[in-house]
């Protein structure tokens, strides 16, 4: 190809040199010269079909010489003719295919056409049956939404054959969790049918009313009869309630009776355990012999009662939990009540050998500072156990109130008949006019008392109350026997020993509280006015004396003031016996002045005040002459 064009090109330019003399318009209309010109000013790059035809002819043109030039147009015919020969060759096989698929058509239409007309055949032959199977698809469609509302009725309204199997083995078995989710579901059954009783089907409603009305006793029944069993033996000293039990008892908190019952037998189970137990503790003691037998201390009252209180302590609290364990899922109102009821039914036992034995030591007559400590022990016990078993009447907080008023009563009636022996034989003051061994020795008594009282743990008010009554018991006949072993002595004698046996008293009252009353009470028994010497007659005369000499100081002064060398130290000599007179007469004026002193218009018995007696000049005097003489040894 490249041979070709470049073989055009040199003709062409031959041509063109041959010419190049010729004549320009001679060139312009020479055909082949215009041919030429368009086939050299023509771009192959931009002719795609010229570029697809030189492809085309680079494949067979394969020389480039004068006879292949020559016959390359018969080379392209031939080539031509050949490519068409192939072309009717292969669509003559298309036309075969299409003719075998045409026929495969035919076919299948014919068959179509045949069974269409089979099927119109049959269709005209089946209508009745088709329209009867249309009836009765209708009729299945319904027949499922009823079996599918029937299905849930009997679910709604009916047990099903395993809740039924479970209500009917709880005769013969255990009862389980399954029989109370069973019996559950007859309660909802019985509620939910009361609106089947507000509908057209009052008559189905009342059926299944009155057999969930029966399955539900038969099951209460059942339940009460398996719950009284099983409380029955609770007889032990650890009593172990199951939850099953409790769930039984919030069960039949619907049935009111078989609930009271059941609660009955429990409480007669554990009543009989906590009888057995106590009898036990007290003649055999714990397992193994610890702790030793309650009845072992028996000489010792304190600790005989303390341990047998303790123990009817623990055991009250023990049932009140066992008895919460029973009822903990009980919501019924009054469940509180319930509970101390039975609480007190328990324990109610063990009244009798307990009130027996307390009365023993009471009787006994252990001594007052016994009596009073055992009354506080039985109060401060039936305070303690009231806070378990409440406030309802209880025949053991009756049985501990009863001992502790009996030994509160023996405690009062020892301290009267120690008194009334007092005053059988009252017993003079001895010669120093201090306390007599009576008074001593009840005072003594009072402070085993009082000491006993402070370390209770009773209540401040019923502390309190107590308290006022043993000190009246006591310390009355205490100021009468002083009085009357006193009413021998002389004025100043009498005095002293009361003074005395007052202070005494005040000195073991004031140890102790609550007394605060009773040690104003003594104050005002010796007030100074009352005193021998010391009353408004005698403290006025001593004043005139007192005026006198003021009046004319120098009688008082002493010869040996006359002999001191020093004049200094004679007058600091008389400056401090001038303070201390002032100060004495101080003292006797705030005494007089005092209201608890006793003295009526105390401006009558003493003019000056002590600012103003501090005023005048007053001589050297020893300070104890000075108070002998205004007589103030009682300020």
């Amino acid at each position: 190809m490249a041979e070709t064009k470049a073989e055009l090109s040199t003709d062409t330019s031959n041509l063109h040199i041959s010419n190049s003399s010729g004549n320009v318009s001679s060139q312009s209309n020479n055909p082949l010269s215009r041919k030429l010109n368009k086939i050299l000013e023509t771009r192959l790059d931009n002719d795609k079909e010229m570029l697809e035809a030189l492809k085309s002819l680079s494949v067979f043109f394969m020389e480039n010489s004068l006879r292949t030039r020559r016959n390359l147009r018969g080379d392209i015919e031939r080539r031509s003719l050949s490519i068409n020969e192939e072309f009717v060759r292969i669509f003559k096989d298309v036309k075969e295919e299409l003719e075998s698929v045409h026929e495969d058509v035919q076919a299948m239409s014919n068959c179509c056409e045949e069974m269409t007309n089979r099927l119109k055949a049959a269709k005209e032959q089946t209508q009745d049956l088709i329209v009867k199977t249309n009836k009765l698809q209708g009729e299945n469609h319904r027949l499922e939404v009823r079996s599918q509302v029937a299905q849930a009725f009997l679910s709604k309204f009916q047990l099903s054959a395993a809740e039924m199997g479970t209500l009917r083995s709880a005769r013969d078995g255990p009862i389980t969790e399954d029989f109370f989710r069973a019996l559950n579901r007859v309660k909802n059954i019985h509620e939910d049918v009361k609106v089947l009783l507000r509908t057209n089907q009052q008559t189905a409603g009342l059926e299944i009313m009155e057999q969930m009305a029966v399955l539900q006793e038969t099951a209460y029944e059942q339940l009460y009869r398996w719950a009284q069993n099983e409380c029955r033996g609770l007889t032990q000293e650890t009593c172990d309630i199951s939850a099953v039990l409790s769930q039984a008892m919030e069960a039949l908190q619907g049935r009111p009776v078989l609930y009271k019952y059941t609660l009955d037998e429990f409480g007669t189970a554990r009543r009989s355990s906590v009888v057995r137990g106590f009898i036990d503790a007290l003649t055999r003691g714990g397992p193994g012999g610890t702790p030793r037998p309650i009845e072992m201390h028996s000489h010792d009252p304190m600790r005989y009662v303390g341990d047998m209180l303790a123990w009817l302590h623990q055991a009250t609290a023990s049932e009140k939990e066992h008895l919460e364990a029973l009822l903990k899922q009980v919501t019924i109102q009054g469940v509180d009540e319930n509970m101390q009821e039975v609480v007190g039914h328990i324990t109610e036992g063990v009244c009798r050998p307990l009130k027996v034995r307390i009365e023993q030591v009471i009787v006994a007559e252990p001594g007052a500072v016994l009596l009073y400590k055992l009354s506080n022990l039985l109060k401060f016990y039936h305070h303690t156990i009231s806070g378990i078993i409440g406030t309802s009447v209880s025949s053991l907080l009756m049985t501990m109130d009863e001992m502790h008023m009996l030994s509160k009563k023996m405690f009062f009636n020892s301290l009267s008949l120690h008194a009334s022996r007092l005053m059988d034989k009252v017993e003079l003051p001895p010669p120093d006019l201090g306390p007599t061994a009576s008074l001593t020795q009840t005072l003594s008594l009072l402070r085993e008392v009082l000491a006993s009282h402070d370390s209770s743990v009773l209540p401040l008010d019923t502390r309190q109350a107590d308290f006022a009554q043993v000190l009246s018991c006591i310390l009355d006949p205490l100021l009468q026997l002083c009085t009357v072993s006193a009413s021998n002595l002389g004025t100043a004698d009498m005095a002293t020993y009361m003074v005395n046996s007052l202070y005494i008293m005040k000195t073991t009252l004031a140890l102790f509280e609550f007394t605060d009353k009773r040690l104003e009470m003594l104050e005002f028994q010796g007030p100074l006015a009352n005193l021998p010497g010391m009353d408004n007659t005698s403290l006025k005369t001593a004043m005139v004396q007192f005026d006198r000499y003021l009046a004319s100081p120098d009688t008082l002064l002493m010869p040996q003031l006359n002999f001191l060398l020093s004049a200094a130290i004679k007058d600091q000599i008389f400056k401090q016996s001038t303070e201390l007179v002032c100060r004495a007469y101080g003292e006797m004026y705030k005494a007089v002045t005092n209201p608890v002193n006793g003295y009526k218009e105390p401006e009558s018995v003493l003019h000056r005040s002590p600012q103003q007696e501090g005023g005048h000049t007053l001589v050297n005097i020893q300070h104890g002459e000075l108070q002998h003489y205004l007589c103030l040894p009682y300020m």
